[in-house]
């Protein structure tokens, strides 16, 4: 019976194979700390704060007193009112309008690389820079938008400066700022559709709207369902707009949002403790918004 042969690697080759394993887990180790402690961290130092308070640099745990508090205060229904108002507004917008923008590119066969950077170009434009650009837009005595009500004999507006269209007006700020980055996944999906099932539909007589329903929407509802989830975690959190337009709180508090006053209490008010808790509040229901719809969306494909 002849014996079975091992071969073992050489001392060489196993010193090269473990230093070229530990560099490459090295990396990784290094990535992962960074994100543990500029993500993980600060999430967890949020959860402990929530249940403590603060003052003249003693820290004592107070328990869920940090959020009754912000229960109690009428800013954090207000912010909440306003926050689900301009996910709505925005989702109507900036879900939507991306959406038909890419159908349009897409039926476009002639300058449709350049139509594409002037889509994203807002994108790139520094957020802050594009809000003073609305800001003129929006000046209720030269603004841009006026102007052109005024050439079209239609009354003007005070846009930012009325409780009633200073939400209208953040969410169209922030639907052209934002909406680039959708339109270009929404396209890259749309050309990945094979041409074949058009051309069926066309065979049976579809029109442009049936195709769009039957074609466009069925092999795109992946990417549809994705985006809207994504968009709705996005505009829940929204800070940057209505704080640059309107101050953060607006006439009457009208642009309020909760991650507005998050900052109020953790910067105005010095008070961590209902800021985490309040932070925390919002974590739990968007998450509790994302498990929920991931579970009907996957019902939803299995029927």
């Amino acid at each position: 019976m002849a014996a079975t042969a091992h071969h073992h690697p050489r001392p060489g080759r196993l010193r090269q194979r473990v230093r070229h394993h530990l560099t490459a887990h090295g990396f990784l180790l290094g990535a992962l700390l960074c994100f543990a402690y500029f993500s993980w961290y600060p999430m967890l130092r949020e959860v402990v704060m929530s249940f403590q308070r603060t003052r003249r640099g003693r820290t004592t745990w107070v328990g869920l007193e940090n959020f009754d508090r912000i229960v109690h205060d009428p800013a954090f229904w207000q912010a909440w009112r306003n926050t689900l108002l301009f996910t709505v507004l925005a989702l109507l917008l900036g879900f939507a309008v991306p959406f038909v923008v890419a159908l349009l590119l897409n039926e476009l066969r002639g300058a449709r690389a350049y139509l594409r950077v002037l889509v994203y170009l807002p994108v790139m434009m520094p957020p802050v820079a594009s809000v003073l650009l609305f800001k003129y837009f929006y000046d209720p005595g030269h603004g841009l938008f006026n102007r052109i009500l005024e050439l079209l004999h239609l009354p003007t507006s005070a846009w930012l400066n009325s409780a009633d269209t200073a939400m209208v007006s953040v969410v169209l700020a922030a639907t052209w700022m934002n909406m680039g980055s959708a339109t270009l996944v929404y396209l890259a999906a749309l050309q990945n559709i094979p041409g074949e099932l058009y051309e069926a539909a066309e065979l049976d007589g579809a029109g442009l709207f049936r195709r769009i329903r039957h074609v466009t929407v069925p092999q795109t509802r992946l990417i549809l369902s994705l985006l809207l989830l994504l968009q709705i975690v996005a505009t829940m959190q929204v800070f940057v707009e209505p704080y640059l337009l309107t101050g953060g709180n607006g006439p009457e508090g009208s642009t309020t949002t909760v991650v507005h006053l998050v900052y109020q209490y953790a910067f105005n008010f010095n008070n961590y403790g209902s800021a985490s808790a309040l932070g925390l509040v919002m974590l739990l229901v968007l998450a509790g918004f994302s498990g929920l719809y991931t579970r009907l969306a996957r019902h939803a494909d299995q029927d």
